[in-house]
């Protein structure tokens, strides 16, 4: 009687831990850049681009991994430092691996930075389903992907790292979100949209390196058209000018709603 009473609590204890995710929802908290927390329906923890100890915009009670809890899984769209990030410390210290471009994480495994099992080999058009109702989907990027280690010298070495990719990740409550990483703009950006519909589209708007609002409000109203979108990848450097209020003008009229976050904030779906 006392075990089954005990085993009673502690399940009605899971599902208030798990709060909006027991009723099927999904966490989404952005750190600034393009770093995310999303927890999946089933309380699954993954970290996007977890660049959070050197990310000048995450709030600094934040930058303590510690905090963080337990990772599952990590996507890293490309290897540069403001998107790997984290990602070797983090994948390390919870056993979770890493899944981005199959170069870059052969890379990873090469220079003995993870080991072989934390750097799963996946390319743009793959999907990976590491537990039924997670799909990870690659697609194309515009960009490039150089990894910057440090050498027995200590002097900063560049390694070519495969190539840049965006992720649209299905979720099992059908909710599907299309996180670009960096890229400027190409054509099936449409067919993306056309093909799996995202609802939520996660788009960088700074500039010099990535699209700058006038091209990213493009991309979102006239090729992806997704229900809602998070601008990002903005204000972490002097080059990274664009800003979600150039974005939102540039976008104009539209029934496509511009999320408003901080770094920090947390939203559900």
């Amino acid at each position: 009687m006392i075990l089954r009473f005990l085993g009673a609590v502690a399940a009605a204890c899971l599902l208030f831990a798990t709060g909006a995710n027991a009723q099927g929802k999904v966490e989404l908290q952005w750190f600034a850049q393009s770093a995310f927390k999303l927890t999946t329906p089933e309380g699954k923890v993954v970290m996007i681009d977890p660049w959070l100890t050197g990310n000048p915009k995450t709030p600094p009670e934040m930058k303590d991994l510690s905090k963080l809890g337990k990772i599952d899984y990590i996507i890293v769209t490309h290897a540069h430092g403001d998107h790997l990030g984290d990602s070797i410390e983090l994948a390390k210290r919870d056993n979770a691996p890493v899944l981005g471009p199959a170069g870059m994480d052969q890379k990873l495994a090469s220079l003995g930075l993870l080991p072989a099992n934390l750097a799963p080999r996946m390319n743009k058009g793959g999907t990976y389903e590491p537990i039924p109702g997670l799909k990870i989907t690659q697609v194309h990027a515009d960009h490039s992907s150089e990894m910057i280690v440090k050498n027995a010298e200590g002097k900063d070495e560049s390694f070519e790292a495969g190539e840049p990719v965006g992720v649209i990740i299905t979720l099992s409550n059908g909710f599907k979100i299309y996180h670009m990483g960096d890229t400027g703009l190409f054509t099936d950006m449409k067919f993306i949209g056309e093909k799996y519909k995202p609802d939520l589209l996660l788009i960088p708007i700074g500039g010099h390196f990535v699209m700058d609002p006038a091209d990213a409000a493009f991309a979102t109203k006239e090729w992806i058209k997704p229900k809602m979108v998070l601008p990002m990848h903005y204000g972490t450097n002097p080059f990274l000018k664009g800003t979600p209020a150039e974005f939102k003008a540039a976008l104009g009229t539209t029934d496509i709603q511009v999320l408003d976050m901080q770094p920090g904030d947390k939203k559900t779906f």
